[in-house]
C-alpha cells in the first residue's frame, strides 16, 4: 500500500475525476442545444407585447441564465473544478519524482568529475554558509546533497540508472483516494470511515430513490398530479360540449393548493357578479345555481373565477394577492390543458377511438386562455363560425371596434385576405385607430399562420382497405406566415408567461364523434422534426421494400419539406367495419383563434375476403352511385380525396365494365352452386 502522503495526494484527483466525468459532457450537450436553436423564432414586436415585459426572459432563453438554479450549479461546479485543477497542478510540483541528474543539472551518464563540479557549483549557490535563506538551506539538504550521495555511491548510481530509483527495484503500490484521517483505523477515525462508506454508498442512493419515487407517485412526466389525471379521465364525457370543458378543467388537484384567504371573500363575490354571464348558470334558477356554485371547494371556485377574470380582461381590478393567485393558475394552464386533451383523445372504444367533441372544446378553451378572449365571443355570427373572437386577439381591438369592422368585413378570413393598403384604410377610417396602432395590428397579422394539409391514407403494399387492416395515415402540415417565419412565439400580451405554438392533427369522424388518429405537432424545433420525419419515412420505405437509393431520396425529400415549413404527422390505426366513411382532418392550434384548418377525407372499407382475393374488383360494388351523389352534394367543401373514393368521371366506363363482369361472375357462380346442389341432393337420394 502507498504511504499516507500518496493517499492524501490521490484524494483531490479522485474528486476531480468524479466531478469532471459528468460535468464536461453535460456542458457540451447544453452548449450544443443552445447553438442548435434558430434565432428566427422571435416573439411579437407590437407595443402591447413590449409593454407586458415578459419577453425579457424569452428573448434570452437560448443563452445561459446564471440566475437559474441549474446554471448556477453548473457554474459553481466549474469553479470547484478549476480550483481542484490548480491544486493538483501545484501538488504535482511538490511531489516530483526524485531525479538526481536533473537536480545537479548534468546529463545522464556523467562522469564522477562532472558530478563533483556540479555539486561544488551548486554548493556555492545554496550552501547555508553562502546563502542564509532557509528555502535555500532546505533545497540543499533535501535535494542537492541527496542527489550527490545517490550518484557518488556506486550501488545507488547503478540502481538508479537501471531501475530509476537509488534504492533499486520498487514494488507495485496501491493507494486509497481518501484523506489520511479516514484511513486511521485507530481511535474515532474508523467510525468516521464507516459513516462515510454507509452515507455515500447506501444512504445517499436510498434518499435519492425515495425522493424520486415519492414524486413519481404524485406527478406524471409533464409535472401534472396523478389525481388530476384521474379526475379528468372520469369527468370526460363523449358528449361534453365546449362550454362545459371549463368545469372539467377547473377540477385539477393543482388548484386545490391555491391559498384561500378570508380577505378574498368580498372581492371574489364582486368578481362573481362581473363574470356571472360567462359561467354555466341557468338564469331561470339563478338562486339555486348560484348556491350550487358556491358549495364547491373554495379553491376550485376561486380558480374558476380567476380564469374568468382573465378571459374577460378584468385582472386589473384584482387585489395584489388575487393577481398573484391568477398568475399561478395561468401558469398551470398549458400543462393541464395538454393532459386534458390527452384524456379526450385517449382510446376508449375497442377500435382505439377517442372523442372528437371534447377534444375540440379543449383546444378552444386553450385558445381563449392564451388570447384572453371570453368563451361567449366564440358564438357563431352571420357568416362566421368563430364569432368575433378572432378579432379580439388583435391589439387595440375591443367590442366597439369589432362592431365597426364587421360592418365592412363579415369574417376574419376576409379581413386577412385584404391587401395591406385596404386593411390600413379600414383600420384608420372605420375603426379610427392611430397610425402606430395600425402598425401594431399589421405586425400581428404578419405573425398569424396559414395552414394547409396534404393527407394520404391506405394499407401499405395493398390496393384496398379491408376490415381489420392496419391503415397508415400520412399528413404533411404546411405552415406559412406573411413575414416568412416558420417558428414564432404568438401574440399573447395578456398571458403572463412564455407560450409556444402547438398544433394538434386529428383524423376524426364527426358523425360518430370518434377520433381515429391524433398527433401533436410543433414548428419550433426543426432539428427534432427532421429526425422524426426521417425515422418515419425510413420505416415506411422499409415496409414497402424500397431500395436504399429510393429510401435515401425519400428521406432527402422529407427533410427539404421540413426545412421549408412542413411537418409530418404519421401513424397507424385499425380499419373499421365495412362501409363508406366521410372523415375530417383537423389541424387545431392551441394559441391562435381562427387559424384552424379542416379538410375532408373519404375512406372506403371493404369486407374481409379470403387471402389472395384482394384487388381492384373487390373495390367496386353497388355503393358507387351513392358515393357519386354524396360527392355532388359536397363540392363546396375542401376535400382531400383518397385513392379509394370512386368519384372520378373518367373511370365511369371502367366501373360499368367491372360491374358487368362481377354480375356475370355472380350468375355463373349461382349456376355452379345450383348444379352442385342438384348433384349433392341426388347423391343423398341414392
Amino acid at each position: 500500500m502507498a504511504d499516507s502522503e500518496e493517499n492524501n495526494a490521490l484524494f483531490p484527483i479522485f474528486i476531480l475525476s468524479m466531478i469532471a466525468l459528468p460535468l464536461v459532457p453535460y456542458t457540451i450537450l447544453k452548449l450544443f442545444r443552445a447553438a442548435s436553436k434558430k434565432e428566427k423564432n422571435i416573439h411579437c414586436a407590437c407595443s402591447d407585447c413590449g409593454q407586458s415585459g415578459k419577453y425579457h426572459k424569452s428573448v434570452f432563453k437560448r443563452v445561459a441564465n446564471v440566475s437559474t438554479c441549474g446554471n448556477f450549479t453548473l457554474v459553481l461546479l466549474w469553479v470547484i473544478t478549476g480550483f481542484l485543477v490548480h491544486y493538483v497542478k501545484n501538488m504535482s510540483r511538490e511531489n516530483q519524482v526524485f531525479e538526481p541528474f536533473s537536480i545537479l543539472g548534468i546529463d545522464a551518464g556523467a562522469s564522477d568529475n562532472e558530478i563533483k563540479k556540479a555539486y561544488r557549483r551548486l554548493s556555492i549557490q545554496y550552501h547555508p554558509d553562502k546563502n542564509p535563506d532557509p528555502a535555500a538551506h532546505k533545497y540543499f539538504v533535501e535535494s542537492i546533497s541527496k542527489a550527490y550521495q545517490a550518484l557518488t555511491d556506486p550501488i545507488s548510481r547503478e540502481n538508479f540508472e537501471k531501475y530509476g530509483h537509488p534504492d533499486g527495484r520498487q514494488g507495485f503500490q496501491m493507494g486509497i483516494a481518501l484523506p489520511q484521517f479516514l484511513l486511521n483505523i485507530d481511535g474515532a477515525s474508523s467510525g468516521i470511515l464507516l459513516m462515510w462508506i454507509v452515507g455515500i454508498c447506501i444512504l445517499l442512493p436510498l434518499v435519492m430513490a425515495a425522493i424520486y419515487l415519492s414524486r413519481a407517485s404524485k406527478y406524471t412526466g409533464n409535472n401534472v398530479k396523478n389525481d388530476t389525471l384521474a379526475a379528468y379521465y372520469h369527468l370526460m364525457k363523449p358528449s361534453l360540449a365546449p362550454s362545459k370543458v371549463m368545469e372539467v378543467f377547473t377540477k385539477a388537484a393543482e388548484f386545490l393548493e391555491i391559498p384561500v384567504r378570508r380577505s378574498d371573500d368580498v372581492p371574489l363575490h364582486k368578481l362573481f357578479t362581473t363574470v356571472r354571464s360567462e359561467l354555466n348558470i341557468d338564469l331561470k334558477n339563478i338562486k339555486k345555481e348560484q348556491a350550487k356554485f358556491w358549495k364547491q371547494h373554495p379553491a376550485l371556485v376561486k380558480a374558476e373565477l380567476l380564469i374568468q377574470a382573465h378571459l374577460t380582461r378584468e385582472t386589473a381590478s384584482l387585489s395584489p394577492d388575487l393577481e398573484r393567485d391568477c398568475k399561478r393558475v395561468l401558469e398551470f394552464a398549458p400543462r393541464l390543458l395538454e393532459e386534458l386533451m390527452k384524456m379526450a383523445i385517449i382510446p376508449r372504444s375497442s377500435k382505439g377511438h377517442g372523442w372528437l367533441r371534447p377534444a375540440v372544446g379543449v383546444v378552444e378553451l386553450s385558445q381563449c386562455i392564451v388570447q384572453a378572449v371570453p368563451l361567449s365571443a366564440r358564438k357563431s355570427t352571420a357568416g362566421s363560425t368563430e364569432g368575433i373572437a378572432p378579432f379580439l386577439q388583435l391589439p387595440h381591438f375591443n367590442d366597439d371596434i369589432v362592431k365597426k369592422i364587421t360592418r365592412k368585413v363579415r369574417t376574419f378570413q376576409d379581413f386577412q385576405d385584404m391587401s395591406i393598403q385596404e386593411r390600413d384604410e379600414l383600420l384608420s377610417q372605420v375603426a379610427e385607430l392611430s397610425p402606430p396602432q395600425v402598425v401594431d395590428v399589421e405586425k400581428v397579422m404578419e405573425l398569424i399562420p396559414s395552414l394547409t394539409v396534404e393527407v394520404t391514407c391506405g394499407t401499405e403494399g395493398e390496393e384496398g382497405v379491408q376490415e381489420g387492416d392496419v391503415v397508415t395515415v400520412q399528413a404533411w402540415i404546411n405552415l406559412s406566415r406573411p413575414n416568412g417565419l416558420i417558428g414564432a412565439i404568438p401574440h399573447t400580451p395578456r398571458y403572463p408567461f412564455h407560450k409556444e405554438e402547438n398544433f394538434w392533427f386529428l383524423l376524426a369522424d364527426p358523425t360518430s364523434n370518434n377520433v381515429w388518429f391524433s398527433q401533436k405537432v410543433s414548428f419550433m424545433d426543426e432539428v427534432g422534426a427532421i429526425s422524426a420525419a426521417s425515422a418515419a419515412i425510413e420505416e415506411r420505405m422499409e415496409v414497402l421494400g424500397a431500395s436504399p437509393k429510393e429510401m435515401s431520396d425519400a428521406v432527402k425529400e422529407g427533410v427539404e419539406r421540413v426545412k421549408s415549413g412542413s411537418r409530418l404527422a404519421m401513424g397507424k390505426f385499425l380499419a373499421a367495419a365495412e362501409g363508406h366513411y366521410n372523415l375530417t382532418c383537423y389541424v387545431l392550434c392551441d394559441s391562435w383563434i381562427g387559424v384552424d384548418k379542416k379538410s375532408n377525407l373519404k375512406i372506403r372499407v371493404l369486407k374481409r375476403t379470403r387471402a389472395g382475393t384482394r384487388g381492384g374488383q373487390a373495390v367496386v360494388d353497388e355503393g358507387v352511385e351513392e358515393d357519386e351523389e354524396e360527392i355532388e352534394e359536397e363540392e363546396e367543401d375542401e376535400d382531400v380525396e383518397s385513392e379509394y373514393s370512386d368519384d372520378e368521371e373518367e373511370e365511369e366506363e371502367k366501373v360499368n365494365v367491372k360491374k358487368k363482369g362481377v354480375a356475370n361472375r355472380k350468375k355463373n357462380g349461382r349456376k355452379g352452386r345450383q348444379s352442385s346442389s342438384d348433384e349433392s341432393s341426388g347423391s343423398d337420394e341414392d
